[in-house]
């Protein structure tokens, strides 16, 4: 494939979308909250992350990180997955408490092929759901030909692609069964820390009025079993109110320029980084930090 065209070509079913900001804007942030149910992958990453007090500044990386892949040109994509699997290396460990049902002293590690597995999963579940809810359905082929583009991003990253569900249908069974599965547990700082990347995103005061309804929409996404597991509310009312903002955003896509409607989302991410800089800085921790800012 030429470099010019990346990994994922503008043909590409993950190409088209994830190239919509309606998309790139939210499934970050359900996916994490969704992943961080799985204990092994939620306490491997926390334990070995780099900023425990800056959960939006590792978001946006990671958003932005993907992006480069989706978007990017071969050589610009293997920058990253070489930092990556650079990282990846040395994230292995154990876990030093019971959570749920998995037992202390249950093994981890970055490179486990079903813990890749469970990654790139919550993000294909909660991009394609924003992409159906936003844009448009799309038909069973091209369901399966985006998780096959998905199960190509996961072994980009070194992932065996033999662990992978071989159709959209089976990867729905495959995620369905571990949402509802009796291993699904938040410890306490999986719960602190999904609740504030979903409801708690640092922003200018202009823009709390369009979280509210963002919040609403996040909420209105989740299965009902993750819902719980974080102790969210979800009212009838809330459920109009996500209705309605789904079929207002849909209507004003016909009068929205293109360039808008699609594209990169790397400077919304700055945004959000740069927002909890500046509460940090002023004092006031970032939502979900469990370390005091310095």
């Amino acid at each position: 494939m030429s470099g010019d065209h990346g990994y994922f070509p503008p043909g590409s079913v993950l190409r088209r979308v994830q190239r919509e900001r309606a998309v790139g804007l939210l499934y970050g942030q359900r996916a994490l909250a969704i992943g961080a149910i799985n204990p092994r992958s939620f306490v491997g990453t926390l334990t070995h992350t780099r900023a425990p007090d800056r959960p939006f500044h590792r978001l946006a990386a990671t958003g932005k990180m993907f992006e480069e892949i989706y978007f990017g040109t071969c050589s610009q994509a293997d920058r990253v997955l070489a930092a990556v699997h650079g990282m990846h290396e040395g994230v292995r460990g154990e876990l030093q408490e019971d959570a749920g049902a998995t037992p202390a002293g249950t093994p981890y590690a970055a490179l486990d092929p079903e813990l890749m597995l469970w990654t790139i999963a919550v993000s294909a579940d909660s991009a394609l759901y924003f992409y159906e809810l936003f844009v448009r359905a799309l038909p069973d082929a091209d369901r399966d030909a985006f998780w096959a583009d998905y199960v190509r991003f996961g072994a980009l990253f070194g992932m065996d692609p033999a662990v992978a569900p071989g159709s959209w249908g089976e990867f729905r069974e495959y995620f369905d069964a571990r949402v509802r599965g009796p291993e699904a547990h938040l410890t306490p700082e999986a719960l602190v820390i999904g609740r504030a990347v979903m409801l708690e995103i640092p922003t200018a005061p202009s823009r709390w009025p369009a979280m509210r309804v963002h919040n609403v929409v996040i909420k209105a996404s989740l299965p009902r079993r993750i819902r719980k597991l974080y102790g969210l509310r979800f009212t009838p009312a809330d459920a109009v109110a996500a209705r309605a903002a789904v079929a207002a955003a849909r209507a004003s896509r016909l009068l929205t320029p293109r360039t808008t409607l699609r594209g990169r989302c790397a400077s919304h991410f700055d945004d959000v980084a740069a927002a909890e800089r500046s509460r940090i800085s002023a004092g006031r921790p970032s939502p979900g930090a469990l370390v005091a800012a310095p």
